[in-house]
């Protein structure tokens, strides 16, 4: 398994995370511990979580994930301090009832008592990554292409106040590295220049989508994180599972994601329809496993830190875990990129 520096963190984590929000909905404790067990055998070496997970989040699977992180780092004695371990708090979240007093913030009241009730979940006493899980402000994420602007004032929590709570828990010993996550171009910069000019921590990752049906992150974000040194951990970099081709023609698998949740409609329109079925048939022609293309295709970008894997059986987490080892040739390459001028971004 290959190493990658994570931002200017000097942390080495794997070019392939795994990710666990379907640990206490999709899967059990006993199926999670399987996943981590074999993706350390692989030499995975970087989990990622999330106070909010279980996805799809709910007040009964709320600390879920990092419950079960946490039992099997109690029952793998020694195992924490070879994990690169990160996890996020939950940003403006009036849509989250469940979460504290119902309306989460990037301020010192919630993320000090979301960063306790981490710890404390996980059973350990300090995480090597700490995310904002998406901004405190109006803006464009999850699956917004634009930005509009709200007249009132749309900025919850000002980014330098956000930082200076970060800072004392780095003093504290109970994070090691700041991150953020469903950030815009704006708000990655504005998170930069406030610690440099204020001498606080500075982010060393930023957790964005990028898969081959949202390439947006290439527009405005790859120069930051070549410039900057903030490294991007990608998720969804297989749309939901929808570039595997298992909902192609309006098939819904049993137990499978979008089956089973019909909020997860970002990656199934139409034109990602067309765009999917292409890339597909462009894998298959050079006996290439769709899944695999996708996921190598992410994971060879020069701005990609590491490439968040997650799965709902060993099987598929087999495959995902492979796809390290697949080399895409130039034609391939090429195709890929024909597909996405024919197709560009269709599903932000």
């Amino acid at each position: 398994m290959e190493l990658r520096e994570l931002g200017s963190s000097g942390i080495k984590v794997s070019a392939l995370c795994l990710g666990t929000m379907t640990w206490g909905e999709q899967n059990t404790q006993d199926e999670a511990f399987a996943q981590m067990d074999l993706a350390v055998d692989r030499g995975i070496n970087f989990f990622d979580t999330a106070e909010m997970y279980a996805v799809p989040p709910t007040e009964k699977s709320y600390g879920t994930t990092e419950t079960i992180i946490g039992n099997w780092f109690r029952a793998r004695p020694g195992l924490r301090q070879k994990i690169v371990l990160a996890s996020k708090v939950c940003g403006q979240g009036d849509w989250l009832p469940h979460v504290r007093d119902g309306k989460p913030r990037l301020n010192r009241k919630h993320i000090e008592a979301a960063i306790d009730g981490s710890l404390k979940r996980l059973q350990t006493d300090y995480l090597d990554l700490y995310q904002m899980h998406w901004p405190d402000r109006n803006t464009n994420f999850f699956g917004k292409l634009g930005y509009r602007h709200v007249a009132k004032d749309e900025i919850q929590t000002p980014i330098a106040e956000t930082l200076e709570v970060l800072a004392d828990l780095v003093k504290a010993g109970k994070v090691r590295h700041v991150g953020v996550s469903n950030e815009t171009p704006w708000g990655t910069m504005r998170y930069l220049a406030e610690a440099d000019a204020r001498g606080l921590p500075r982010i060393v990752s930023v957790q964005n989508p990028y898969n081959l049906l949202n390439r947006t992150y290439e527009i405005g974000m790859a120069e930051i994180s070549h410039r900057e040194n903030v490294g991007l951990l990608v998720y969804s970099p297989l749309a939901f599972g929808v570039l595997s081709g298992k909902y192609l023609g309006g098939a819904r698998p049993e137990n499978a994601r979008i089956t089973l949740f019909k909020r997860f409609s970002r990656y199934t329109n139409p034109q990602a329809e067309i765009a999917t079925a292409k890339y597909v048939a462009l894998a298959r022609a050079h006996g290439l496993d769709p899944v695999q293309m996708a996921l190598q295709f992410v994971t060879t970008r020069p701005f990609v830190a590491s490439n968040i894997i997650g799965a709902t059986s060993i099987a598929q987490l087999e495959a995902n875990i492979a796809s390290i080892g697949v080399t895409l040739s130039e034609e391939v390459l090429k195709g890929i990129e024909a597909i996405h001028v024919e197709q560009p971004n269709p599903a932000p």
